[in-house]
């Protein structure tokens, strides 16, 4: 069968299936409000951007948004006569746009990849280039840009070798769409190798690192931090658990309840990854007998019987690790691949992470090989890890410093990324 014909029905699929995709997106919004607003934006109808010429940027939810704030503030000041467009999926990641950006920025819903909504977005947009973060591929969004003459660029590339197995499925389909790529930065040399087999073609294909490492710390983060270690209280241990999903909080709570034997005074400061599951999260720590406060009412000195400090709010977590005393990442004790380790890292905290880093396996690798971090296999070893740096302040300091050298070491993929949109844009 030829790509064209497994385009046309991929396309009526989709449209096959959009009535069943908006009953996901009011089920979802059960548990995150924001999922019911905007619809009008994922077909299209969108404010236009009051500029003649624009940047578009594809982010899909907070970790894409991070990855590419280095490259927004960048492509802006070397750019100024640009407007830079932001697309996302998630509510989340909208609202990571506002935090990081304000209006400095314009931003909308992804329109769904259907022809006519993405020709009515684009209608919209008119951008100039089109760099979409990590490996997200859009047949109709690509193939659309690329008969516009609208270059496409697919920057900080990640590819597992679970999704290389998923998208030879569709092998003719995912071949043809690489093939409307203009530029691919990929994060290794083994990215590159799955990009080639399945079809993308070699010109277009730059190995450049991983562009997590060209993160942009606030001037006053580690003060922010300071001033918050102070209002938790300098002489108790703080630990965080950062990004959790669901089925890790109650290993956690059994790590906590470990941990606490030797440690009484710890304070476990818990922030899950998805906004829903803040309120019940708390609610399962306080159904455990523990003492619990929230971020959000919670501001001033902490008092001295709260066990743990949920992080209900967006946007912090970076001044929680510069806190702490040792970061846990989540997502690595349930088989969801693990989150970005190199926040914790680069305001020099020790970090811990479970068996399930697949996501992040070569910067969870380096991290193990400089000796920044610890991986455990089970909740039982996360508080021997746990316990360890707590326990040994030399070996915490060492760890953190490693992590910040780590950081600084790999820098550069943002620089190369930015000579490629430089040479797609129009003169």
């Amino acid at each position: 069968m030829s790509s064209n014909s497994l385009k046309w029905i991929y396309t009526f699929t989709l449209y096959f299936l959009t009535p069943l995709v908006l009953v996901r997106l009011a089920w979802r919004g059960i548990r995150n409000p924001g999922y019911w607003r905007r619809w009008h934006e994922r077909f299209g109808f969108i404010t236009s951007p009051e500029a003649s010429r624009v940047i578009w940027i594809h982010a899909v939810s907070v970790g894409e948004v991070r990855a590419a704030a280095p490259l927004v503030n960048n492509l802006s000041e070397r750019h100024p006569d640009y407007r830079i467009m932001i697309t996302t999926t998630t509510p989340t990641g909208s609202e990571q746009v506002r935090l990081l950006f304000g209006d400095k920025v314009a931003h909308s819903y992804v329109p769904y990849d259907l022809p006519s909504v993405v020709n009515r977005f684009l209608d919209r947009v008119r951008p100039e280039i089109a760099v979409v973060m990590e490996t997200e591929l859009w047949p109709n969004i690509f193939h659309t840009c690329h008969r516009r003459n609208i270059p496409i660029i697919i920057a900080n590339v990640r590819l597992s070798e679970s999704s290389m197995r998923g998208y030879k499925k569709i092998a003719r389909l995912v071949k043809s769409t690489l093939q409307q790529v203009n530029k691919m930065a990929v994060q290794s040399q083994a990215d590159a190798e799955r990009l080639l087999a399945l079809g993308a073609p070699e010109s277009a294909i730059r190995v450049t690192g991983s562009m997590k490492f060209d993160m942009s710390l606030p001037a006053s983060v580690l003060e922010s931090g300071e001033a918050l270690r102070r209002e938790w209280g300098t002489e108790r241990p703080v630990w965080v658990a950062a990004s959790t999903h669901e089925g890790e909080d109650e290993k956690l709570l059994t790590t906590f309840r470990e941990i606490k034997a030797q440690f009484a005074n710890l304070l476990l400061v818990l922030v899950p990854r998805h906004p829903e599951r803040f309120a019940p999260v708390a609610r399962l720590c306080r159904k455990a007998g523990f003492h619990v406060a929230l971020r959000s009412k919670a501001r001033g000195p902490l008092d001295a019987t709260v066990d743990i400090l949920v992080g209900d709010t967006m946007g912090e977590l970076l001044m929680f690790f510069a806190a702490s005393d040792v970061a846990f990442i989540g997502g690595s004790l349930v088989p969801t691949g693990g989150h970005n380790l190199l926040e914790a890292a680069a305001v020099g905290k020790p970090v811990i992470f479970g068996p399930h880093m697949f996501n992040f396996k070569e910067i969870s690798a380096l991290a193990l090989e400089r000796g920044a971090g610890i991986q455990v296999q089970n909740e039982s070893r996360l508080a021997s890890a746990v316990t360890s740096y707590l326990s040994e302040p030399n070996l915490r300091y060492e760890a953190g410093l490693a992590g910040k050298n780590m950081v600084e070491d790999n820098r550069g993929a943002l620089e190369q990324t930015l000579v490629l949109i430089n040479e797609l844009l129009p003169a």
